[in-house]
């Protein structure tokens, strides 16, 4: 494979697609300058996955997810065919170290493996490992802080064969939640003070895992996941309705189903994610330091669903809004801005990954 694991954490690349491969669906973003140092969105595209082809963050059927992808592509209707592309959280090791500043390339790289041994409990020659330099260390300007990233090499492997087998060529390679937070720095501008020196809670519910990020002047301060989402929507209109699980999840996504399901099976599912966004909330206050959450992002897939802003509200009392990156950026005339406003916050991770061409570090 022509791919390099040298690109983990770094940023720069060339033109790009970001691209998300989640549980459900293959999402791309492509992403293009505009005046007055703006970004534009040129297109996008989500492409429904078959069941079971990736399960808890494993690509467990190659030649769909490949599939997929080139699908995604193709409806994108783009030239460009360099992709980024991420690992969740759970496949990746993340450490912060201190080193003393200034070190060369070469020694900061002994320093690196040195710590990772440490930390890592494979053989280094079963992980791909990569680390960028943060800044000074907050206890010693002559000290630099570290983070440290590894992955087995077949987690990476498994992403980057999809996206030869779609005919693309993966160019970088990042982690959701640090994807996740670049995509949110366009959200938090939104917010009042740009959400200085608030805590800020990022619900990210997909399919089958609600992700929990909590951030403090743009540093994530606590993550966690819990296992729920849009698949408990499905089986509720499978048990309701007595469908099949493709003719649920397809009445889901389109409509078509009878009346007395808003009252019958959306409102409670509505209320139950409210209650596992406030039980998130607990867990965060009960295991730091902090007993305040000034506002809440909802994002992923189940952020859609109708009326569930207004729920978390009543339900945490705390201050709650949709994620959309896209707010402040120009739309090709493709774009058809409804439609994105509706699928902007399952499009976090892409957006992320397609602004990865424009930052110089």
């Amino acid at each position: 494979m022509d791919f390099e694991w040298s690109h983990l954490l770094q940023a720069k690349a060339p033109p790009l697609i970001g691209v998300d491969i989640s549980s459900s669906a293959v999402k791309m973003v492509e992403l293009g300058e505009a005046p007055k140092n703006k970004y534009r969105v040129e297109r996008y595209a989500i492409e429904p996955l078959t069941r079971d082809a990736v399960v808890d963050g494993n690509v467990n059927n190659l030649d769909a997810v490949g599939e997929c992808m080139r699908r995604a592509w193709k409806r994108l209707g783009t030239r460009i065919k360099n992709v980024a592309l991420a690992l969740p959280a759970a496949a990746v090791i993340t450490k912060k170290i201190i080193v003393p500043t200034g070190l060369r390339e070469d020694d900061l790289a002994v320093q690196v493996e040195t710590e990772a041994n440490q930390y890592i409990p494979f053989a280094l020659d079963e992980v791909n490992l990569d680390f960028q330099v943060i800044g000074p260390a907050p206890s010693s300007p002559e000290e630099s802080e570290v983070l440290i990233a590894a992955s087995r090499k077949e987690k990476v492997e498994d992403r980057v064969a999809a996206a030869q087998a779609a005919g693309l060529r993966a160019v970088v390679m990042d982690v959701e939640p640090y994807a996740t937070q670049i995509a949110l720095e366009e959200v938090l501008r939104q917010l009042p003070e740009a959400g200085k020196d608030q805590t800020i809670a990022v619900i990210d519910t997909g399919a089958s895992v609600m992700a929990v990020n909590v951030l403090r002047n743009g540093q994530s301060v606590y993550m966690r996941d819990q296992p729920f989402g849009g698949n408990q929507l499905t089986q509720d209109i499978q048990r309701h309705f007595n469908l099949s699980p493709e003719e649920a999840e397809t009445a889901k996504r389109n409509g078509g189903l009878p009346e007395t399901y808003e009252a019958e099976v959306l409102a409670p599912f509505r209320e139950t994610l409210a209650l596992e966004v406030a039980r998130a909330l607990q867990f965060f206050f009960t295991s730091t330091q902090f007993n305040e959450v000034h506002h809440i992002l909802l994002a992923g897939g189940c952020a859609m669903v109708p009326g569930l802003e207004d729920t978390v509200v009543a339900r945490t009392q705390v201050n709650t809004i949709i994620a959309n990156p896209f707010v402040n950026m120009d739309l090709s005339g493709r774009i058809r801005p409804r439609q994105l406003a509706q699928d902007a916050p399952a499009l976090l991770i892409a957006c992320g990954l397609g602004l990865r061409r424009f930052d110089p570090s």
